[in-house]
Parts: C-alpha cells; structure tokens; sequence
C-alpha cells in the first residue's frame, strides 16, 4: 500500500462514526488525515477545535494546510492545548480533533462529557494499557478504529528499514561526582547514588513520585553515560543526530547543538540539513514539520520508559529511502530501572531488529 492508499483507508474507516481515533505511524501522514477529515465535513457555519499537547505542533497544521493548498480549512478553527481546554466552551464546537489522543487525563473528562459534537482522536502510539487512566479515557471519546504502526509502514516501504543496538553500560563505581542536600554534601560513586534513591523509594521514604523523579534526574546526569555518548559520537561517520537529556549535555556532545538557549540553533539545524555539518545534538524532539535528509544514525541518551517519546525520536530516523537503513543507539545502564524503562519503550518495535550489547565501560 502507498502512504495515500493508506490515507485514504484510514480516513474511510471514520465514515458514520462520531467518535473514534486513528493510530498511525510516524511518516504515515497523521496530520493530512486530519486536514481531509476536516475537508470532508468542511461548511464555513461550522467550529473546529484542535487540541494538541504542546503548542509547536499547532506549527505542523499550518505547514501541512499550506504545503497541500487546504489554508482555507482552518479558517474556523481554534487551537488549544490540553492544558488549557477546560477554558473552552464545549457547545461552541462542532468538530473536536485530538492530535496526540494519548495525551488525555481524567481533568479532560469535564469538558468532554459536556460535548456532544464529533471527535477524531490522532496518535502515533495508542495506550497500551486499555484499564490505565489514558486507555480509559481514549476508548471512552475516540476509541482506535484503525491501526497502522511502525512495521507495517516498514513493510510497505513508507518507511525505510531500521536496527536498534542497546548499549548496556555499567553504573561508575569511582567515588567521583559530588552530592549535595540540605545539610551536607559528599563524594559518591554513581552507583552508590543510584543505590540511596532506590533505597528510598523501597523504604517509602519521602512521596513516591517525587522521590522516582529524583532518580530518573540522576541517571540521565551520570558522567559516565555522558562520556560514552561522546566516543560513540565520535565514531561514527555518517550524518547523526544525538537526543541528550539537558542543554548542558547537548552542548558539551557537539559542536553544533538546537535548543532554545543556542542563538546559533537555526543556523545549525541548516546545515545539517544540507550536509555541511554531519553531527547535531538537540534535547527535545525536532518539530515535525522538519525533515532532515539522509539522517542514517542516532542516539538516544535516555528513553524515560517512555514508548511514545522513544518511537518520536526513532522515528526521526525512518524517513530515508526505503533501501536504506538507520541505525538507533540507545543508551542504557545494565541493572537498573533504565532496563525496564527501555523495555517497554521498544514493546512496539520488530523484537528481531532490537540488539542488546553488554559495553564495560571504562573511560
């Protein structure tokens, strides 16, 4: 099938339905199955409202509805966050379309049990648990009617090919990096460290969900896996793009960073776009209206046990030909909760293409 072919099934698929969601791949053209749903219902009396996570995807519309001459559609449309949609008023829309449904939270229900119009719900990576809060709530206001995930879009040569090699490397047992609390501070070795916050978590000590914060701050602030990036980076001779888990981390990476403190990030974005640079660091994932040409390798510093997180970044990496292949590296501390996380945050990807490498890291 043909990434229009597929449009146009999904978009099939809601015909008669008021409600319901489509959960397509990254490249497969979620946001232009929007725009056509809207055409199908378009009438200049009628109120859209599009609730999107994060402001920057508001972005992606704009350049889609331009880039395929359907600017007109949203002229009645209002844009939201998920953040801010309980300030709306339900009966002043016709249409709701959920890009990123997997966003919803029970502070959602108000303003739509008090909705009655339609709902399109989008996403890449639908609940995987149908009994948790956002599994709930996704069936109950736009329940998943058609699927189409990474693989088949490999398959169907959408996509290009892909291997994802984690690295597992070992916590650094050198009394090197500095703690500091409240009363104190010392010298401790990163797994010393990371031992203390999951002590405290087993023993209850201090709110549970604050105290997992902690630890999830301190493994991504390790030196070690910070280092190991760096020679991996290194190594590598084709165009990479490097995820890090802060602005400090980017910089210190690469040359050439994209966050929003580096005046020079647009400059950077391109050219490595072009192909004048081949290395780039960023924190957040690249708007999706960027596309970066022959992109053949990434790495991923840290996956926060988070699928959707994880498959944005990797599918960052899947629009090359379809005789291509990138490579995903992911980084991952061996006996710890950094296993579990990037577990589940592969759950979703062809297991045969998956490689776990044991890394004694030394420097």
């Amino acid at each position: 099938m043909t990434r229009e072919e597929i449009q146009e099934e999904s978009l099939k698929a809601t015909l008669g339905l008021s409600r319901c969601g489509l959960a397509l791949a990254t490249g497969v053209g979620k946001t232009l199955v929007g725009l056509n749903h809207i055409e199908r219902n378009f009438s200049p009396l009628i109120n859209i409202l599009i609730v999107a996570p994060k402001v920057s995807i508001f972005a992606s519309w704009r350049y889609e509805a331009s880039k395929f001459n359907k600017t007109k559609l949203l002229e009645n449309v209002t844009f939201t966050t998920y953040l801010s949609l309980s300030k709306h008023d339900p009966r002043e829309y016709d249409i709701v379309y959920l890009d990123e449904c997997h966003s919803l939270l029970d502070s959602h229900k108000k303003f739509l049990d008090n909705y009655t119009g339609k709902i399109l719900g989008l996403t890449g990576t639908p609940p995987k648990y149908i009994q948790s809060e956002k599994g709930k709530l996704v069936k109950e206001f736009c329940p998943i009617i058609y699927t189409f995930i990474t693989d088949d879009a490999v398959e169907n040569n959408i996509l290009n090919d892909y291997q994802i090699i984690v690295h597992e490397l070992e916590l650094d047992e050198r009394k090197n990096m500095t703690v500091t609390t409240k009363t104190n501070s010392f010298i401790a070795s990163e797994r010393q460290n990371y031992g203390y916050w999951s002590q405290r978590i087993d023993n209850g000590t201090g709110p549970a969900h604050i105290t997992r914060v902690m630890r999830m701050k301190a493994l991504q602030e390790y030196k070690s896996k910070l280092n190991y990036a760096k020679l991996l980076l290194e190594s590598i001779k084709t165009k990479c793009i490097v995820f890090a888990n802060t602005q400090d981390q980017a910089d210190i990476l690469c040359d050439y960073s994209y966050h929003s403190k580096n005046p020079q990030s647009e400059g950077n974005l391109k050219a490595f776009k072009e192909g004048s640079i081949l290395k780039l660091s960023t924190v957040m994932q690249l708007n999706e209206g960027v596309n970066i040409p022959d992109l053949k390798q990434g790495i991923i510093m840290h996956a926060y046990g988070n699928e959707r997180k994880a498959s944005q970044r990797i599918g960052r990496l899947l629009r090359l030909n379809p005789n291509d292949k990138a490579i995903v590296h992911i980084l991952c501390y061996k006996n710890t909760v950094d296993e579990k996380w990037i577990t589940e945050a592969l759950e979703g990807f062809d297991q045969s293409k998956i490689m776990w490498k044991n890394y004694n890291l030394t420097v």
